[in-house]
């Protein structure tokens, strides 16, 4: 298959242009509200954050790349819509848990991220099985970090 470089770079800085915005909503509250919070003994340390979604994002940029290679049908068009809702609702997540300072908040909604990312990995999969695997490390790292925002919830 022949790499489109535009539409890949495209599709990264998309995909990292939403952590970006979810980083805004962030930033302030790690340094401040996030370091009074009572922490559960499996909680990483904040500077893995950064790196970790990085990653996860350019693993996005790539899996969306590889569903917008394929030739539009509705079928893609539909993969394409749930892949958006779920990169809107991973912004929402740092807007819920950190801009509004609401772990229960934040727990309700990364449920629904994590549906979402689970419907963006069945879709990708009908149409690129690569483009599915490569969320495989998402959709665990948000697992964990559910994990993560119950205990912020119950421990606060």
């Amino acid at each position: 298959m022949k790499i489109n470089w535009l539409k890949l770079i495209a599709a990264v800085v998309i995909c990292e242009a939403a952590g970006g915005i979810g980083s805004i909503f962030t930033a302030k509250a790690v340094t401040t509200w996030f370091q009074t919070l009572n922490k559960p003994s499996f909680s990483p340390p904040n500077w893995l954050f950064a790196p970790v979604w990085t990653l996860l994002f350019l693993l996005m940029g790539i899996s969306i790349y590889l569903v917008w290679q394929k030739k539009s049908n509705r079928q893609i068009k539909t993969a394409v819509m749930i892949f958006t809702i779920q990169l809107v609702l991973n912004i929402a997540w740092s807007f819920f848990f950190f801009f509004l300072q609401n772990p229960l908040v934040g727990l309700i909604e990364i449920i629904f991220l994590w549906l979402f990312i689970l419907l963006t990995i069945i879709y990708f999969y009908k149409i690129s099985k690569s483009a599915a695997y490569l969320l495989v490390p998402y959709i665990l790292w948000v697992t964990f970090a559910t994990l993560l925002n119950y205990w912020f919830y119950r421990l606060n």
